[in-house]
């Protein structure tokens, strides 16, 4: 999708509003001048105009009569007092980032026939290599969806869902980064206690969690597949998978994604 004519306006300029300009910008996808980040920190949007050569905006109705898509980048308990601020063009694009927040909640607050479109990224976006989820709102139409779609491609991958798996999408992809962070910490940890130096552990870790996830990205093998092909019979790694399994480790990441589940929902209700 063509996004050289629009203007988009990020409205909330942290973190993830960032990795998108910048992996938009990286791209060239759009120009610095095609972008507009609002947020309630002057200090923050002086930097980002400084490094970045976008336009900022502290008046959300002002910079939203300009947008074709407006990004709704905020915390989710700041939602409905951002919403309340903001009348978007009928043709305008609407892409919420925002956590546990339906579509149908944004089109009611909103107003008329939004076309809404919300998204579940992740943390890696922030290195380009993040895994989103988006779904349409009643009222949005597949090129809304594409439009989106090439936005949170700049920054990794993006596949659609039915708004009802988000709560799932949360639980796997959103919150997955901790879980591999926790499994990199617990592996550093085993090595510094079987006799390594902590740095020489750190590199290790990060490194082997960094190569097998591009060996199963790249691989047309199963992850089972690719795990069978390293578990030598007697070796040393199927008496690692050995105490794994009989501590129910694939069992513990089962429950851990429902638990998540079942939070999302509960915030989602909220």
């Amino acid at each position: 999708m063509n996004l050289k004519n629009k203007t988009i306006i990020f409205i909330g300029a942290g973190n993830m509003a960032e990795a998108l300009i910048r992996g938009l910008l990286a791209n060239q996808i759009v120009a610095p001048q095609q972008i507009i980040a609002i947020d309630v920190r002057p200090d923050r949007l002086a930097s980002l105009h400084q490094t970045l050569s976008i336009r900022t905006d502290s008046d959300n109705a002002n910079a939203v009569r300009q947008a074709d898509v407006i990004v709704l980048a905020v915390k989710p308990q700041q939602m409905s007092a951002v919403l309340a601020t903001i009348k978007p063009q009928p043709t305008a694009l609407i892409v919420s980032i925002a956590a546990g927040i339906p579509t149908h909640r944004i089109e009611k607050e909103l107003g008329g026939k939004p076309h809404v479109i919300r998204v579940m990224p992740n943390t890696p976006a922030l290195v380009g290599a993040g895994a989103a989820a988006l779904c349409r709102g009643q009222f949005a139409g597949p090129e809304d969806s594409q439009i989106a779609e090439t936005i949170l491609q700049a920054v990794g991958i993006v596949v659609p869902v039915d708004e009802k798996h988000l709560d799932a999408v949360t639980a796997l992809s959103g919150s997955g980064p901790a879980y591999i962070f926790l499994v990199a910490e617990a592996m550093i940890q085993a090595g510094i206690a079987e006799g390594l130096a902590p740095e020489v552990a750190r590199k290790l870790a990060i490194q082997t969690v960094f190569g097998a996830a591009l060996l199963l990205r790249d691989s047309s093998e199963a992850p089972a597949e690719l795990r069978q092909k390293v578990t030598s019979p007697g070796g040393t790694t199927e008496a690692a998978i050995r105490v794994m399994l009989e501590q129910k480790l694939p069992e513990i990441f089962w429950e851990a994604v429902t638990a998540a589940t079942k939070r999302s929902q509960q915030l989602a209700g909220q």
